[in-house]
């Protein structure tokens, strides 16, 4: 999945459990500001930070694991 796609679905997880930025950004581990680079485009998630969020995800049913 590419960076953008994985933002775009841990957006509308975040939005669709109604937690903040700062909330998600906890749950992953990183900061409220990076989060919110991640949201409004100013930055893309690492290699490292985009393993995390699939693996985030991934726990929380958002999206299947690869078989």
């Amino acid at each position: 999945m590419l960076n953008m796609d994985l933002v775009k679905e841990l957006d509308s997880y975040r939005l669709e459990h109604k937690i903040t930025q700062q909330v998600l950004a906890e749950q992953l581990g990183v900061s409220f500001v990076t989060v919110n680079r991640w949201f409004n485009c100013k930055t893309k998630p690492s290699k490292i930070q985009q393993y995390q969020i699939e693996k985030f995800l991934k726990n929380k049913g958002v999206i299947k694991c690869k078989t």
